[in-house]
């Protein structure tokens, strides 16, 4: 006689256990510094002068509330729970470094002004900018993908002529060796007297600061491929085009992504400096004109804003390579 099996609930034995105390106490940990914080920021008396409205006081609440829905919310996904409780640390840590902050800035006064002002001066400036901010994110985006673009379109095709063609490597190696290790930058004069504007001299310069690490990545991706490849492909009849474009291609595509994010990085810091060569608008000029009027709140939010421009357009790389290369997905974390 067969036994009856208990009717099916949706829900796992796994999903059926309580969460740790442990895990709850690390989650709470943000909203534990989060209060010290408002505490510290509200009570204790200002050493700075701050006129501007506070922006920080009253975002606190906001704050609070918000990370209590997502803690709540946490424990109806056992793997969303997981995740909160891994980063709580990291997000106590970044809390407590403001906190940190706030004290030897607005409180005790310990760093001049105005070149290190407190985190609630930054944050009002990034409010109270934000049209500008915008504007040069804009401006600065569209250089830097139209700089980059052009590196890709000429490093990746340059890669791959110089790493199969050994006449083409003949030629442009010595002029890759001889050029590709002058900064970026260094070219400022040259650029300025060649291009009719401003704006397509920047240009010109990220695409050169993408161009170099790219083709290099590029040839040696492509010279390294094994021979063995081209053996079994030619054995079935492949052309030299379909051994370049099926076969030499995305067996190097690995080192070819290694060079992309060298240029995305060099494309980066050449970015700043080239919207500096008149440019009127970009977060490079945005940094120049704050500092020129001794704006350093304006300064640090800028330096804020660039630096989720930059780590999440990373990011967004590191996306892509993990869609292209699905086998090495998690070989390369950010």
């Amino acid at each position: 006689m067969a036994l009856s099996q208990p009717a099916p609930t949706g829900i796992s034995e796994v999903q059926k256990k309580p969460f740790p105390i442990k895990n709850i106490v690390t989650s709470l940990l943000p909203l534990l510094l989060l209060a010290l914080f408002w505490a510290e920021h509200t009570l204790l008396p200002d050493g700075q002068m701050f006129t501007k409205r506070r922006y920080l006081a009253e975002s606190f609440p906001f704050l609070m509330g918000l990370y209590l829905v997502t803690f709540g919310a946490s424990f109806y996904r056992k793997d969303f729970h997981e995740k909160l409780t891994y980063q709580a640390p990291l997000i106590a840590g970044v809390i407590g470094f403001l906190m940190l902050w706030d004290v030897v800035t607005l409180k005790l006064g310990l760093l001049p002004l105005p070149q290190f002002p407190s985190p609630g001066a930054v944050i009002a400036a990034l409010i109270a900018d934000a049209e500008v901010l915008f504007v040069s994110i804009y401006h600065s985006l569209g250089l830097l993908f139209g700089g980059y673009l052009l590196g890709l379109l000429f490093g990746i095709p340059t890669g791959i002529l110089m790493g199969w063609f050994s006449s083409v490597n003949y030629w442009l190696s010595p002029i890759l060796r001889f050029i590709g290790p002058i900064p970026a930058t260094a070219w400022i004069p040259i650029a300025m007297v060649v291009f009719p504007s401003s704006f397509q001299a920047s240009i010109f310069l990220v695409a050169l600061a993408a161009w170099f690490p790219i083709t290099i990545m590029t040839w040696s991706g492509i010279s390294n491929v094994s021979n063995s490849y081209y053996e079994v492909a030619r054995t079935l009849g492949a052309s030299t085009r379909y051994l370049i474009l099926k076969v030499a291609l995305p067996a190097s595509l690995p080192s070819v992504f290694v060079g992309t994010f060298m240029g995305l990085g060099s494309s980066f810091a050449t970015l700043v400096v080239a919207e500096l060569l008149g440019v009127k608008a970009g977060m490079g000029w945005y940094v120049s004109w704050a500092q020129g009027w001794a704006e350093y709140a304006k300064v640090w939010a800028a330096l804020f804003v660039m630096a989720i421009i930059f780590s999440g357009t990373t990011s967004l790389l590191f996306k892509v390579r993990d869609r292209v290369l699905v086998w090495q997905k998690g070989l390369v974390k950010w």
